[in-house]
């Protein structure tokens, strides 16, 4: 077996995992976060104009935010790479054999790394749809079943040269204590994060942080205020006075023919014209 050395100039990772990285295990969540991802909806970002100002100001992409980054992610290489080279030394599998060789090596490093970058944008992710969650996990699925695919015998046979990772996904990952080994080296490397943005949104929010915490509430209010209300002024009633009557109307009457305006007599005055209901005709209706 080849014995890893700290202060060799072995490259960690295999050529096919660095081929493939970029363009399918950590691309697409990447570019899924650039096209849906929105911190709050139009309506909002209409009614609070100052969530504009930070990037007019250029407070989002700056010197101090580029070193920030800079050093985060120097600190995810070495949490990456020296615990797994910790649980590597004396250690001893289920089997009876120690998997202490440069495969297994780069193969739990590897998958520490697939699984720390994805739970990554997980975190940054402000708007959660089905894509996304598909995205993150299915690029984690991906990488296990290129890894699997390629270091399997058969690809091996058909390209000795290309694929030298023979058996090595499987004889590393069958051993629980370096699956543990992954989780913690995930666990320690977003620990930092989680809590740099806990801190962030709990005592120092920004406008963002304040509209996104109370949306649910600016959401029932516009939907209120879209609601008509029950009684307008200046529209006419939908029901009918006489839906509800419960006296005889005059349909009959009007049906028949007959008027109950009295004609005048020659002798008549003005009130005479007065149209009036007998009270006989009245009793016939």
């Amino acid at each position: 077996m080849l014995q890893l050395k700290c202060l060799c100039l072995q490259v960690a990772y295999e050529d096919w995992f660095i081929t493939l990285y970029n363009v399918c295990y950590s691309s697409l969540p990447v570019l899924l976060v650039g096209l849906l991802d929105q911190d709050v909806n139009d309506k909002l970002s209409l009614k609070f104009p100052k969530l504009y100002l930070p990037g007019q100001q250029g407070s989002l992409f700056n010197y101090r935010n580029f070193f920030i980054s800079l050093f985060h992610g120097i600190f995810t290489s070495l949490i990456i790479f020296f615990i797994p080279y910790g649980a590597f030394l004396q250690t001893m599998g289920q089997d009876g054999e120690a998997p202490s060789d440069y495969q297994s090596f780069a193969v739990v490093t590897a998958s520490s790394l697939i699984i720390t970058v994805n739970l990554q944008i997980s975190l940054d992710t402000s708007y959660w749809t089905f894509v996304n969650c598909f995205a993150v996990l299915g690029s984690i699925a991906i990488y296990f079943g290129i890894m699997f695919d390629i270091h399997s015998a058969g690809i091996h046979v058909i390209f000795p040269s290309a694929f030298t990772f023979t058996g090595a996904a499987s004889n590393a990952l069958r051993q629980p204590y370096l699956w543990l080994t992954i989780i913690l080296t995930v666990g320690i490397s977003l620990l930092p994060v989680i809590c740099i943005q806990f801190l962030h949104k709990s005592i120092w929010p920004s406008v963002g942080d304040k509209v996104q915490r109370n949306r649910k509430k600016y959401e029932m209010e516009e939907e209120e205020k879209k609601k008509p209300s029950a009684f307008q002024r200046g529209q006419r009633s939908r029901r009918s006075a006489y839906a509800f009557s419960h006296s005889r109307g005059y349909a009959d009457l009007i049906a028949s023919g007959r008027s109950i305006r009295r004609r005048p007599t020659a002798r008549g005055g003005p009130q005479d014209s007065i149209r009036e209901v007998p009270q006989r005709e009245a009793e016939n209706i």
